[in-house]
């Protein structure tokens, strides 16, 4: 069975419409986020300006490490420190075991590069950068959350997709569906030129997005290697550093010395069964790890570069890790207007509604009165 142009164009507006006005609480709140987690180091440092210095790392590992463990709360053990690609604070990782088997939940310090000090203390379920993320990756909502956001990524798709079919005129071409005066009310135009302009950036970041919430469903079509299951995962995450290390972390870094690539950029603590420190180096194009185990001191060299997987690459779309400041420009604004469409949709059903019920009404007083 054919479809007229004109029935098809309608059912594709309902679906359009419904999609926007079931979803549009839920895809305010996640846009909005998005768009402000494209800017996650600038952000978090203009929120926490204590932790801006510009001094030069001049310490060794250890005397951060002694730093950290000196302010550690109960149970907290020290994983990691990280370092500043220029002039600023090491960022030094602990953890407490969490109740229950689940999460450990880790506490971040920010110590002065030249004197150790702490400049600021933050756990990683705390703050308004962390309620970000965790509001857009899964709507705050535990277990299933992460699902709800994939599917309404693929909502979005959908939506993204029929409202660029509805934006192409009936009559006339591409140059006609330009025009600012489309429709009668400005909130109407607006979502037209809004919703054509952020159509296909829009359907990047739904498929992107909806890409990170299911892979176990794309990992496969994609032919990327199968990962570590959550359960392993999350046991990973859980391991505590080793009670007591046989080499020190000068030690293990002069072990390897000889398979740097490039500046240090963090240094983990060995945790069991491997028992194996684990040494991040910058260089062109990403890091590179370096592994040294703590019993003899045997370093491994960094393994070669593999390709970057489809997750992998998908991801950095999403948040723009990598992709340029244009690209960053581009996506930040596509959180923006999908919140402002969601608004203006709402604002144009409210206004057909409003016009059919004062039709209705109109209707009615031109009806002539029944015959006595």
């Amino acid at each position: 069975m054919r479809f007229p142009k004109q029935r098809l164009r309608q059912f594709w507006f309902q679906v359009h419409k419904w999609i926007g006005l079931t979803l549009a609480l839920l895809i305010i709140p996640i846009s909005l986020t998005g768009s402000a987690l494209v800017w996650h180091d600038w952000l978090d440092e203009a929120l926490n300006p204590e932790r801006r210095v510009s001094a030069l790392v001049s310490l060794p590992p250890s005397a951060y490490a002694t730093a950290a463990r000196r302010n550690a709360g109960p149970g907290e053990q020290l994983l990691s420190l990280a370092y500043p690609e220029a002039g600023g604070a090491i960022a030094a990782t602990l953890a407490r075991p969490a109740s229950g088997g689940g999460r450990p939940v880790r506490t971040l310090f920010h110590l002065h590069p030249t004197t150790g000090a702490v400049l600021d203390r933050s756990a990683s379920n705390e703050g308004l950068v962390h309620v970000m993320h965790v509001l857009h990756g899964s709507l705050m909502v535990p277990g299933v959350g992460r699902q709800i956001v994939g599917w309404i990524g693929v909502a979005m798709l959908l939506s993204s997709l029929t409202g660029l079919w509805l934006w192409w005129p009936l009559k006339g071409g591409f140059r006609r569906g330009l025009g600012w005066r489309r429709q009668p009310t400005t909130s109407a135009n607006l979502h037209h030129q809004g919703g054509f302009w952020i159509a296909l950036p829009l359907t990047v970041l739904s498929l992107t997005g909806a890409w990170i919430s299911f892979p176990a469903f794309f990992g496969p079509l994609a032919g990327d290697p199968v990962g570590p299951s959550p359960t392993e995962r999350m046991r990973r995450m859980a391991a505590p550093p080793l009670a007591a290390t046989r080499m020190t972390p000068e030690q293990v870094l002069a072990a390897a010395e000889p398979h740097a690539p490039g500046p240090i950029a963090q240094v983990s603590w060995p945790t069991a069964p491997t028992g194996e420190w684990k040494l991040s180096y910058r260089r062109a194009g990403g890091s590179a790890e370096v592994t040294v185990l703590d019993a003899t001191g045997t370093a491994k060299p960094p393994r070669s570069r593999s390709p970057e997987t489809t997750a992998r690459l998908m991801r950095r779309i999403h948040d723009g890790t990598g992709m340029g400041r244009l690209w960053q420009i581009v996506i930040s604004v596509g959180g923006i207007i999908p919140a402002a469409l969601a608004v203006t949709g709402i604002i144009m059903w409210l206004n057909v509604r409003k016009r059919r019920r004062s039709m209705g009404q109109r209707r009615g007083r031109l009806q002539p009165a029944p015959a006595e």
